[in-house]
């Protein structure tokens, strides 16, 4: 009972639940049925804990315990009965996708440390958990990544991972090493979005032959506009 009830696997419970509910509203904005919103809520929630558990040679994690299965049908519900609410609320999206990168972050780190690798091997895992389920997502729905863009994302992972092993460096605990590393990956995912940080982007000479509209970019201009 007691491993139900920690806060890693209530963390990674939170976090599938959020990722799935950032994946299913964004298919939503390109007009998906139910079950292909599902697919895309379900690749987000999973795709980073099972490209992690893969190369720590651990069976994937929501393959033994139906009750991930169960989070991510509890977030296309939640879409599905709160979709106006969502949509109206100003930036739901980035919301979700904040908490469950940083929670899932967390999670990562955690996994790694206690499957006996060293920190910098764990940051890595640690940003592969958060960000890879935003990739599989933005590439399932034909985006380009949002974590090769400008904007701040992975970095933020990573910032958050640096911040966990700062915090054990100096005798913190499991609980405030993690909630450090969520608060850290949070608050920049927030500035980054409402300050529009990010980094310099690479120039070819051809931007005015950009392909067609940017999801993300639709996404993020309509929470502004309101």
């Amino acid at each position: 009972m007691s491993e139900f009830l920690s806060l890693e696997y209530i963390s990674e419970i939170v976090a599938t639940i959020f990722y799935a509910i950032s994946g299913v509203r964004l298919a939503a904005f390109k007009r998906f049925d139910w079950f292909g919103a599902y697919v895309i809520g379900f690749v987000t929630a999973f795709g980073g804990g099972t490209v992690r558990d893969v190369l720590l040679g651990l069976t994937p994690f929501w393959m033994d315990d139906v009750n991930y299965v169960i989070a991510t049908v509890v977030g296309l519900a939640i879409v599905i009965l709160f979709r106006k609410k969502l949509v109206r609320i100003e930036g739901t999206f980035y919301i979700f996708d904040a908490f469950g990168l940083a929670l899932f972050t967390d999670v990562g780190i955690y996994k790694a440390l206690h499957a006996g690798h060293p920190f910098w091997m764990a940051i890595m895992m640690g940003t592969i958990t958060g960000a890879m389920g935003g990739v599989l997502r933005d590439i399932f729905i034909n985006e380009v990544p949002l974590v090769f863009r400008k904007e701040v994302y992975a970095t933020a992972c990573i910032i958050g991972g640096v911040i966990y092993w700062a915090v054990w460096l100096v005798g913190g605990s499991e609980f405030w090493q993690e909630m450090s590393c969520a608060v850290v990956v949070i608050v920049l995912r927030f500035f980054a979005v409402k300050y529009n940080l990010s980094f310099p982007a690479l120039h070819t000479g051809m931007e005015g032959h950009e392909k067609g509209p940017d999801l993300h970019k639709i996404v993020k201009k309509n929470h502004e506009d309101k």
